[in-house]
């Protein structure tokens, strides 16, 4: 998509005037200061940045885990700040995916049970729940090892359910926090192949990494400095 294209577009999520403090102890910790930031459908954005750059903070703010201390963040047109508790646990569950650098998977439950469980606390699910976790495990290659549990698993495959997991509801936004950050240098490649692949299908993925060979991947790229926007690029790749 060009930058015509991204600019002529109604954002995905918009943020204005983004700020976040933080009271520790007597001191005020300022992990975003008034950022203007907008995210469009089907875009691939790599967020950068020194620790206590504000990065992670940002990323729960953008997944409704946490709320701005001032300023709006609106997902398709709709103020976050205006939802109930229940719409935003709606919002989180049938909109966004997530995905974590320690894979957070249920040590005791096999990957089907595991990609299922988002599907169980969704109040609008109308489809068969183990055909649908059957499907996302068979879309990241894990179609043989759906019974298998955590540890007898890779760490790339474990992050493989876990991706499944996040599609599980069908989501139009993947967060992905340092999803290659527990992974070796060749199944990182692996797995951000398999992010490529599904921005490609039309979903939006937002990444936070330290790493530049894996924001490399991303078509734009956001750094982060003292909770205010350094550089925000988009690249041709």
């Amino acid at each position: 998509m060009s930058d015509q294209n991204y600019k002529s577009a109604e954002p995905l999520i918009k943020c204005v005037g983004l700020t976040k403090t933080y009271q520790m102890g007597e001191q005020q910790v300022h992990a975003l200061r008034s950022v203007d930031l907008e995210f469009m459908q089907g875009e691939m954005t790599a967020i950068m940045g020194p620790s206590g750059s504000g990065k992670s903070t940002l990323m729960n703010l953008l997944g409704a885990l946490d709320v701005p201390s001032s300023g709006d963040l609106y997902f398709s047109g709709n103020n976050v700040s205006s939802l109930s508790s229940d719409d935003l646990a709606e919002l989180r569950n049938k909109t966004i995916g997530f995905v974590f650098q320690q894979f957070n998977l249920l040590s005791r439950s096999n990957a089907l049970v595991n990609v299922k469980l988002p599907l169980r606390y969704s109040r609008h699910i109308d489809f068969d729940l183990d055909k649908r976790a059957a499907e996302c495990l068979t879309m990241v290659g894990l179609a043989e090892r759906m019974d298998h549990r955590p540890m007898q698993l890779s760490g790339g495959q474990q992050q493989r359910v876990a991706i499944a997991r996040a599609l599980a509801c069908k989501p139009s936004l993947i967060l992905a926090d340092e999803p290659t950050g527990a992974l070796d240098t060749k199944t990182s490649e692996e797995i951000m192949d398999l992010l490529v692949e599904l921005n490609q299908q039309g979903i939006t993925v937002i990444l936070v990494t330290h790493e530049q060979e894996v924001a490399d991947y991303a078509q734009r790229q956001i750094h982060f400095r003292d909770g205010k926007i350094e550089r925000d690029e988009r690249r041709a790749l």
